[in-house]
């Protein structure tokens, strides 16, 4: 016995290396299998919709985990890695994605952002999604906060991205599609998107219904400014249509204005009734200013500026809203423009002159009532009036050659004198002007054509 065990303690030992040898080829072996297994697996899933896939193979046994999105998603990817050769168990662990009821899908834009939240149905349209608001919105940042669900409602995606179209005509809102009812709310980015995206609702897909849309037109706004340094008046914003456009545009460049005008507007849908009077009328108030703003927003107008003189500042403030529809409110904020220094006579002169060849003192026809028109050419020579107070004016009437003499002569007598009228009327003293007509006797081009006519049917103003 004794022998035994001594001849076995010397061979025993020897068995721990065999032991170790055999461990690790069994090891070596069963790795490249595991491997197989597991890119055979995976490969036998890529015809399947899963989310947050997780293969493991312990020997031949694979582990599956997966969230699916129906039932028989699930089935098919366990029976899919069943199949795979050498596989000889699978333990499913699988789940179906929640589902979501209502099933809620949510577009906001603000001022940084456009934001989708809410759930997709699968992760393949999430990213369309994703990426259909980025093309959108180029170069606003997109963040995807949407997460993933059953329950989606049939053509969920082309009510999405038909909704996802329309992201881009908001300057900031919402977009909600709660199972197939859709909402939408916010403010437009343009004048006219409110109505596209009310057209573009009309193709929602089938069993798609709008519950609200609460989309808000921006306000419709039309600008201008009189620059007496550059000697221009500024026409910005909107008109209704082009016939608009042309009367607006002729008005300020023929009666209003002797600066060059400078027109930038455009047409667009979203006018306010009465938006032609009220803005022909507001231009004939900017007019009379040195120096102004004129911004129309909606139904409201306001103008701010220098007028030339404190009596004219306070006509333009009473006046301003006569010629507005009752619906509309004005805001006035009329300063008066610093006095400039006096002049001598030589210097007043030529200012009256240089004054009446910019710009026409207007009448009715074949009557000495002076067009309301004429209130900003009218504005300026009381100012010239005011630097040289010492001098005496004489205002001349003249016609064309139409009609009788008389009748021309006594016409051009009480045009100069309603002048007169006008300039006392502001404060200057009566006794500094008289009134003179000549008719036709004095003209300064022939009377055969419409433009000459014109022309000789003026006022002039002599220093006298």
């Amino acid at each position: 016995m004794q022998k035994l065990f001594r001849w076995a303690s010397k061979w025993w030992p020897g068995l721990i290396p065999l032991a170790v040898m055999w461990g690790f080829a069994a090891w070596n072996n069963t790795l490249p299998v595991e491997a197989d297994l597991s890119a055979r697996s995976s490969a036998a899933l890529k015809g399947t919709v899963l989310d947050k896939t997780r293969i493991a193979v312990d020997g031949r046994d694979v582990s599956l985990v997966a969230d699916a999105f129906s039932e028989e998603g699930r089935r098919d990817a366990v029976m899919a890695v069943e199949t795979v050769p050498g596989v000889r168990l699978v333990d499913d662990r699988t789940r179906l994605v929640p589902e979501a009821k209502p099933f809620v899908w949510n577009a906001e834009r603000d001022v940084v952002r456009v934001t989708l939240s809410g759930s997709a149905p699968l992760p393949s349209i999430k990213g369309r999604l994703t990426e259909a608001a980025r093309k959108e919105v180029g170069g606003v940042e997109v963040a995807d906060q949407m997460g993933l669900a059953r329950g989606a409602p049939p053509r969920f995606e082309a009510a999405a991205m038909l909704l996802l179209d329309q992201i881009g005509k908001l300057k900031d809102g919402k977009i909600t599609i709660t199972d197939t009812k859709v909402n939408l709310s916010g403010m437009a980015r343009d004048l006219g998107g409110r109505e596209a995206i009310a057209a573009a609702l009309k193709n929602l897909p089938e069993g798609f219904s709008i519950a609200a849309n609460d989309v808000k037109a921006p306000p419709y706004i039309f600008q201008a400014y009189k620059d007496p340094v550059a000697a221009t008046v500024t026409l910005t914003g909107y008109v209704p249509d082009n016939a608009i456009h042309a009367a607006i545009a002729t008005s300020a460049a023929r009666k209003f204005f002797t600066e060059k005008v400078v027109d930038n507007l455009k047409a667009s849908i979203g006018a306010p009734g009465s938006f032609n009077t009220a803005v022909i009328a507001a231009l004939g108030a900017l007019s009379r200013l040195s120096t102004g703003t004129l911004v129309v927003s909606d139904r409201e107008v306001k103008l701010s500026g220098d007028a030339l003189y404190e009596g004219a500042a306070n006509d333009i403030r009473a006046g301003l809203g006569k010629d507005f529809p009752k619906t509309w409110q004005y805001k006035p904020e009329i300063t008066v423009k610093p006095a400039a220094g006096p002049v001598d006579g030589t210097v007043c002169q030529q200012l009256f002159t240089d004054l009446l060849a910019k710009g026409k003192i207007r009448f009715a026809p074949k009557r000495a009532d002076i067009d309301p028109d004429s209130a900003a050419i009218l504005d300026h020579l009381i100012e010239t009036a005011l630097r040289c107070p010492n001098t005496n004016v004489e205002v001349a009437g003249h016609t064309d050659a139409d009609g009788e003499d008389g009748f021309n002569r006594a016409l051009s007598e009480k045009r100069a004198q309603a002048v007169i009228d006008y300039l006392v009327k502001a404060g200057l003293p009566a006794s500094r002007f008289t009134a003179v007509g000549h008719g036709s006797t004095q003209p300064v081009a022939g009377n055969d054509t419409d433009e000459g006519k014109v022309q000789n049917r003026r006022i002039e103003f002599l220093v006298r």
